[in-house]
């Protein structure tokens, strides 16, 4: 093998940590994610708190025909933009539940909960390798570029299996590679968490 290339991976424990470090400390990068990756109409009624704080790939909520009365999980879901919009679109009778591993993150979209006074949203401290959620209680699982930081896929996969209802979905956005890294980028702490 090409000593140039590696497989090695932080561990669990590392990774927690450099997401924790890395996303906590997250100053707000203005509008242009959330204005890249979402229509005008589908966060003019957010605040710029939530905005500027988008820090995903996509938009999954656009894509995961969400209905009135449905149980949402979203897996990693910083300061609330996608968990907002799920809660918008399952309405009073259902129920978005945003599961973070970082409390600053966490503290953000409380803070952002408060001022949009939305009461069928609840957010949770917990790893999406160990959901500290019961099995089969989502109807759909969101996530938006947060995956690809799970030291653990499978685990993370099998624990979204065991929270989804018989007949639920998984819609997400992430990064994917192509071939392998070099051993360089594979041992960043920057490149890992960004």
């Amino acid at each position: 093998m090409n000593e140039e290339f590696s497989t090695a991976r932080f561990s669990a424990e590392e990774a927690a940590r450099i997401v924790r470090e890395s996303y906590g400390g997250v100053v707000p990068q203005g509008l242009g994610v959330a204005e890249a990756l979402y229509d005008p109409g589908e966060i003019d009624w957010l605040p710029e708190s939530v905005k500027a704080y988008a820090l995903g790939l996509g938009n999954p909520v656009r894509y995961a025909s969400l209905k009135p009365g449905e149980v949402v999980l979203d897996i990693g879901c910083g300061a609330g933009i996608d968990t907002f919009l799920a809660a918008r679109k399952v309405g009073p009778t259902g129920r978005v539940i945003g599961l973070d591993l970082t409390p600053e993150m966490l503290a953000r979209a409380r803070a952002n909960q408060a001022l949009l006074g939305l009461t069928n949203v609840e957010f949770r401290e917990g790893r999406m390798e160990d959901m500290p959620l019961e099995d089969a209680s989502v109807d759909v699982a969101i996530s938006n570029g947060v995956i690809n930081l799970s030291t653990e896929k499978g685990q993370t996969f099998r624990e979204i299996y065991r929270v989804l209802k018989p007949g639920g979905r998984l819609v997400f956005a992430d990064s994917v590679v192509n071939g392998q890294l070099p051993r360089a980028v594979l041992e960043s702490e920057a490149a890992f968490a960004g």
